[in-house]
């Protein structure tokens, strides 16, 4: 189905921890390398070769990116042999502009997030009569790439396995949109995704909260957080979600609002969506547990998509329990923004947390609950 693809295929590993835990059969879906084994790799640069079969080769590159869509933007121009150039917002560390470079992209930084490096970026490419913006998470051809890791889920997964559910993180929608295609490809319309995002970078999350679906009959989830503005998108039909300014430190989740079509095929889904929002340090303490599970680092933008995967509770309200064992997978994009002092600090701020007690807030479709923090302390 994509026979001149430049990633390659990932990992998919049953979790021996999370499926005791939980008492299922757990697989991660391990997208976590840098490209050429990312999902970000997967879509992207199927959207450049994309752009080099419409423009030719001298076409350049341009692309805003909180950091890891702009690594893999770097890397697939680099493996095709044209020009790209990444603006990113102030505050991206030195090592990720540095890696860009390596790979032979000019960076630029510009505004104070991604929004407005995207503005930069736009402006840019409409000056240069060669240059294609590269969409971090907003196109039919980028969800297309992304939605090769479904096909190969579906020939790593034991012979006749459907998923019960697929968890992933989700920020602007676009990993979500790749999932969502690739279950109508392979016919599982009908398994339920996940989507876990972060309280103060949740605009996915509020946006089907403003939509008929998931969270109908539910009036709570009609309001929007302070700082948050609803529009009409007229051209797909739905309300979309703004956020004013982003107050989660899982910065890879990085968008103030969500794809549009996205949230609309969200919507549509015969398998329908589930949405969940989660503290910051419930994602830390499920990055902690991981990497003392797995010895493996992921940032805080792709361990909340493990938040369901530690607790039990708020595991069960997400997938019921039946007659038999679930399957479930959870998709993993590791992503860049980690490292062992990161690691330090969360443990300090979770250690904080548990000794504070009481209870963490979560979001479900509308739905608040808590759970108490003492039942992370593993």
């Amino acid at each position: 189905m994509y026979p001149d693809k430049l990633w390659l295929e990932t990992p998919l590993v049953k979790s021996v921890h999370i499926s005791s835990l939980l008492g299922c059969d757990a697989y991660l879906k391990f997208e976590t390398l840098q490209p050429p084994q990312s999902f970000k790799a997967r879509g992207i640069s199927h959207f450049a070769q994309h752009a080099v079969r419409t423009h030719g080769p001298g076409v350049h590159l341009m692309i805003a990116s909180s950091g890891n869509a702009g690594l893999a933007a770097a890397w697939a121009a680099k493996a095709l042999g044209v020009k790209c150039t990444v603006y990113l917002p102030h505050g991206a560390s030195q090592s990720t502009i540095d890696f860009m470079r390596k790979d032979g992209a000019d960076v630029v930084v510009a505004g104070s997030y991604y929004l407005e490096a995207y503005r930069r970026a736009k402006q840019a490419a409409e000056a240069d009569p060669s240059a294609v913006l590269v969409p971090s998470y907003n196109d039919p051809v980028l969800w297309d790439g992304h939605a090769s890791l479904i096909h190969d889920l579906r020939q790593q997964l034991p012979d006749g396995t459907t998923p019960d559910a697929i968890f992933c993180s989700a920020g602007g929608g676009g990993l979500a949109g790749g999932i969502m295609t690739g279950c109508k490809a392979v016919g599982w319309d009908h398994v339920p995704v996940v989507t876990v995002e972060t309280h103060g970078s949740n605009c996915f999350y509020q946006s089907l909260s403003l939509n008929d679906g998931p969270f109908v009959g539910i009036a709570e989830s009609r309001k929007i957080s302070e700082g948050t503005t609803a529009q009409h998108d007229q051209e797909h039909d739905v309300n979309v979600a703004h956020l004013d300014k982003l107050t989660s430190r899982a910065t890879s989740l990085g968008a103030t609002s969500p794809s549009a079509a996205v949230v609309k095929m969200a919507l549509q889904r015969a398998g329908g969506i589930k949405s969940v929002c989660v503290s910051d340090e419930v994602t830390m303490q499920a990055c902690l547990s991981f990497a003392e599970d797995h010895k493996t680092l992921v940032e805080l933008a792709c361990a909340v998509t493990l938040t369901p995967a530690y607790d039990p509770t708020l595991f069960r309200a997400l997938v019921p329990p039946s007659d038999k064992p679930a399957t479930v997978v959870f998709v993993l994009c590791g992503g860049f923004k980690i490292s062992l002092q990161d690691l330090k600090e969360y443990e300090r701020i979770v250690e904080a947390e548990l000794a504070a007690g009481g209870e963490w807030d979560i979001a479900l479709n509308g739905q608040n609950f808590t759970i108490p923090k003492a039942g992370w302390d593993r």
